[in-house]
């Protein structure tokens, strides 16, 4: 098993930046492809980055691509996410998640999860 914790979710102007963390404990670390996903209030959770075991792939939203940066530090057990260019569309509960099998898009295919940070961007 693995546990997950994010962090540095908060508010922030349309334009700005943050970047999530998500620290993990338990099982190996680098067993895990890693992603990150967001629910906004009355809507699906859905897709945002996923990143593989090795850190060396990537896949993104559309809705984000060029603009958010997942990425993952194997020494801290920590995946980031990056966030630049925030819009007020991005304003959602951010989850990290981890599978082991592979850099997946859907939710149901995480085995576990965070309890959350939310994201506020303000226009």
């Amino acid at each position: 098993q693995v546990q997950l914790v994010e962090s540095g979710g908060g508010l922030v102007q349309a334009g700005g930046s943050l970047r999530l963390s998500c620290a993990a404990s338990g099982r190996t670390f680098s067993s895990y492809a890693m992603g990150w996903f967001r629910q906004a209030p009355g809507k699906e959770r859905e897709f945002v980055a996923a990143i593989s075991r090795s850190g060396r792939r990537t896949n993104y939203a559309d809705s984000v691509k060029g603009r958010f940066t997942i990425s993952r530090d194997s020494a801290k057990n920590t995946v980031y996410l990056q966030m630049n260019s925030l819009k007020p569309e991005d304003t959602a509960a951010y989850y990290c998640a981890a599978n082991e099998r592979a850099v997946i898009s859907v939710p149901d295919e995480y085995d576990y999860w965070g309890q959350g940070t939310q994201v506020t961007v303000s226009s």
